[in-house]
This record gives structure tokens, C-alpha cells and sequence, in this order.
């Protein structure tokens, strides 16, 4: 990506990847119950279709948070952070650390890369991310979308992240940890083009016609683009993947039927459900992802010429 002081120059690829890894972490650790309201909205109804004239359990994001606070406690927003933040670390660290490293291979070292370009190193590196993070990314969604609540009876589906992954390969097989994996690199495919070639130019705009300099506003603004942009696009294959990683063996044959399913069932706004906090989301999370992702590069970078 683009970039103006001397320590943005030449970071290398360990140190674009290590700062990806932990902007991803901090962005996890910052948004992370608008993640997990997004889930909670985009698996309801999937069990149990609402009745005509029934009042749906999560009502917006705002509306979701407050009723998993009053009915199963605070913590309850950030079940599965511990598999969130695995993900990003195998995750976040591999699809936008490798991003400047996959262009330069496609421009065979050429600083010119057009959108064509752009768009195909950010599917690269999103399609290597999935196969290294997937796992952690099944995880995540099953202990964000199970509900906890004691007076009801119900139990945890599994009792730590260390248990999901074990209980997961055992009674689902290692397939189990990489179910979804054709939509979710479909999805992310999609997302890291949306969200990195959308940073890029916009950054590259803004510093080519000297509307601001290489600082953090500047950093917001593209950063802010990029995560609007991402939410129109993807919407409908986050639920998609979403639905099918949490459904239990059985429930769809693939991810195409369980798009089906969803159409038939709940109609095509079913593909947009929890929109409003998938952008909240994702646009406060590219927000504070790329700002971190900046001044970690500069501070790594300092630190090493120092």
C-alpha cells in the first residue's frame, strides 16, 4: 500500500505481516460484540422460522446487544473472542500482511499495478488466509451464534476453544473444522478485494491530489470507504457462510443449498439480514484495522532503524 514518510519506504513482508496480525487482534478486541450481534441476526430463524404476527427475539444491532446482555449476561458479547483473535493472527496477518507482497509479484516488481491487479492479489491472499485460519473461523461462529441461558435450561455447546476444536474434529471429523471453506473463500475473496483494493486507491487518491497527507486522517477516510464498500458487496455471502458453518451435519448438503434453503424460506432479504451491524462492524473494524495496521508498520519500522 501506498505510502509517504521514510519508515513507510521499505517494511518487509515478516513486518507487514506481523503488523497485520496485531491490528487484526486490536480491531477483534474493539468490535468485536458488533461481530457477534451480526451473527446472533443472521442465524435467527434459521431453526425455527418466526411465526406470521411473532416478534423476532434480535431487533437491530443496539437492540440485539442489550437483549444477550439482559438475558445471558456481558460476557456473552465476546464468546469465541479467544478463537477471534487466533483467527486474525493466522488470519489477518497472511491476507493483508501479503497483499504489497503478492502485487509485486504479479507486476514482477513494478511499482505501476493497475485494478486488475489489485483485484487478483487481494483474492490470492484472502483464498491462503481462509486455508490457514479456517478452523479458527468455524470456531468463532459457533460460539457466537449458541445461546446461553441458565434459567432455560440450556448448556454451552462447548466448554472452551480448546474443546471446540477437539469435540469438532471428533464428532464431525477433521472435515468438520473446515466446513464452510468454499464460501468463506468465496466470501473473503470478495471482502479482501472490496476492503484492500478499496483502501488502496482511495489512499493513493487522497495522497495523489494532496487532499491530506500520510496520517491517520487519511488513514480514516480511505479506511471508512473501504469498509462501506466491503458490507454492499459481501452482505450476502457472510450470511451465507455464516448459516452453513453453524448448522449442525445434515442440515444443508453444501453452501449453494443452504443458499436455497434461505431463499425458498425466508426470501432474498434473508441474504442482508444484520446488514446494519455487518457495517458497523466491518467499517469501525477496517477503521481501527487500518489505522493500527499503519502506525504498528511505522513503529516496527522505527524500532528496527533505530
Amino acid at each position: 500500500m501506498v505510502g509517504g514518510r521514510a519508515a513507510d519506504l521499505a517494511p518487509t513482508a515478516a513486518v507487514k505481516i506481523f503488523s497485520a496480525g496485531t491490528a487484526g487482534c486490536v480491531a477483534d478486541l474493539v468490535t468485536f460484540p458488533l461481530d457477534t450481534a451480526k451473527v446472533r441476526l443472521q442465524v435467527q430463524g434459521e431453526s425455527k422460522p418466526l411465526l406470521k404476527g411473532q416478534r423476532a427475539e434480535y431487533r437491530g444491532v443496539f437492540g440485539t446487544i442489550f437483549t444477550m446482555v439482559k438475558t445471558e449476561g456481558p460476557r456473552s458479547l465476546y464468546s469465541g473472542l479467544v478463537a477471534g483473535l487466533h483467527r486474525q493472527m493466522s488470519f489477518a496477518s497472511v491476507r493483508i500482511g501479503m497483499y504489497d507482497t503478492m502485487k509485486q509479484l504479479y507486476t514482477r516488481g513494478s511499482g505501476n499495478a493497475g485494478l486488475g491487479t489489485r483485484l487478483l492479489a487481494g483474492s490470492t491472499t484472502g483464498a491462503m488466509a481462509v486455508a490457514f485460519a479456517q478452523p479458527t473461523d468455524v470456531v468463532k461462529v459457533r460460539f457466537q451464534a449458541q445461546a446461553r441461558r441458565p434459567e432455560s435450561g440450556s448448556v454451552k455447546r462447548y466448554s472452551s476453544t480448546i474443546d471446540a476444536y477437539r469435540t469438532i474434529a471428533r464428532d464431525e471429523g477433521f472435515k468438520g473444522l473446515w466446513k464452510g471453506c468454499l464460501p468463506n473463500i468465496t466470501r473473503n475473496a470478495i471482502v479482501n478485494c472490496s476492503e484492500l483494493v478499496t483502501y488502496d486507491i482511495m489512499k493513493e487518491l487522497i495522497l495523489e491530489y494532496n487532499l491530506m497527507t500520510d496520517n491517520m486522517p487519511c488513514h480514516f477516510t480511505a479506511a471508512f470507504a473501504a469498509g462501506f464498500c466491503t458490507t454492499i458487496v459481501a452482505s450476502p455471502v457472510d450470511v451465507i457462510k455464516t448459516r452453513f458453518m453453524n448448522s449442525v451435519p445434515g442440515q444443508y448438503s453444501g453452501a449453494v443449498n443452504c443458499a436455497i434453503t434461505m431463499l425458498i424460506k425466508e426470501g432474498p432479504t434473508a441474504f442482508y439480514k444484520g446488514f446494519v451491524p455487518s457495517f458497523l462492524r466491518l467499517g469501525s473494524w477496517n477503521i481501527v484495522m487500518f489505522v493500527s495496521y499503519e502506525q504498528i508498520k511505522r513503529a516496527v519500522m522505527r524500532f528496527q532503524q533505530s
